[in-house]
């Protein structure tokens, strides 16, 4: 399971009731901020969240409402928080962006209150736990080295408590042998393989986060049969013309787009203060019923339905 907390949801400039843009995605103890738009500090205080094992970045592209707020955050741990490291990801174009505002605004020849590593990422695996990917894949926007991101957890094969209990095996260490592939040996001699006690294999959870875009012909695939899809709804379709002409989305097309690759839950983000929610919504909600526009703080569990 994936959690995701909406930091920031508002397009270019903030609103009144958004930040920029910014979510942080969970798994047990590891977190990933995604984006870090101006004032995400405040967003991750507000939250309540903090800062602990928040030590990797993964930035979707150069532009400066999804990274300025790298500035500030950097200052906060110069100041006020620490943690142990912090990894920064992106592709080569964002990260020379990214080191210009922290080395030559911010640090000005200081070193950086922690080990800070600035991670070249090109499309496939670059994060790869015992039990969940992460992924990187290109994006169409304005400007090159754009990427979006699919966590994913592994493959397995569930654990069958009622044949388990049937069959006479105690719980502790020799189920987790069972669940880890190894074969055991109850007393009395009786020998209980991992085929007797796991089910048939089961895709993991996927969980899909594009920032901007301006097309989805080239998302149809990597998107497909997702639990969950993050992805920006900048315009309504009454200014699809103008959508086109800046290289992103209306909440139609992001809509159309989860329909036809059977995205579980769609959650539009990204959303433009020249128009009133409410609208939004019912754009979006049109097409599918059950996608819903985020809003700052907005927490929701991600997971596959059994």
């Amino acid at each position: 399971m994936f959690e995701i907390l909406f930091l920031g949801t508002s397009a270019s400039a903030p609103s009144v009731r958004r930040g920029l843009s910014a979510l942080i995605v969970k798994h047990n103890e590891h977190r990933f901020l995604i984006d870090c738009g101006e004032g995400t500090q405040r967003q991750i205080l507000q939250s309540g969240i903090g800062f602990k094992h928040l030590n990797r970045i993964l930035l979707t592209h150069s532009h400066l409402d999804h990274i300025l707020g790298l500035g500030g955050l950097m200052s906060t741990f110069m100041r006020w928080e620490s943690i142990e490291s912090l990894e920064i990801f992106g592709s080569r174009n964002t990260l020379e962006r990214v080191k210009t505002l922290l080395n030559d605004v911010v640090l000005v020849g200081k070193k950086p209150p922690m080990p800070l590593h600035f991670r070249e990422i090109d499309p496939g695996v670059f994060v790869d736990e015992p039990d969940f990917t992460v992924s990187t894949f290109p994006v169409t926007h304005r400007g090159p080295g754009c990427l979006g991101y699919c966590f994913e957890m592994k493959a397995r094969r569930p654990f069958l408590a009622d044949k388990a209990d049937e069959m006479g095996v105690p719980f502790g260490p020799q189920r987790r042998n069972l669940v880890n592939g190894q074969s055991i040996t109850l007393e009395g001699g009786r020998i209980v393989t991992p085929e007797d006690v796991l089910g048939p294999l089961q895709s993991g959870t996927k969980l899909v986060v594009v920032g901007d875009t301006g097309r989805t012909d080239d998302l149809l695939e990597i998107v497909s049969g997702a639990d969950g899809l993050v992805i920006e709804g900048t315009y309504l379709d009454e200014d699809a013309e103008m959508a086109r002409q800046f290289g992103h989305l209306t909440a139609r097309s992001a809509a159309e787009l989860a329909k036809k690759a059977g995205v579980n839950q769609l959650f539009l983000t990204h959303i433009s203060r020249r128009y009133r929610e409410k609208d939004v919504i019912a754009e979006l909600q049109s097409v599918l019923p059950t996608a819903v526009v985020a809003r700052d703080f907005d927490s929701f569990s991600i997971k596959r339905e059994s």
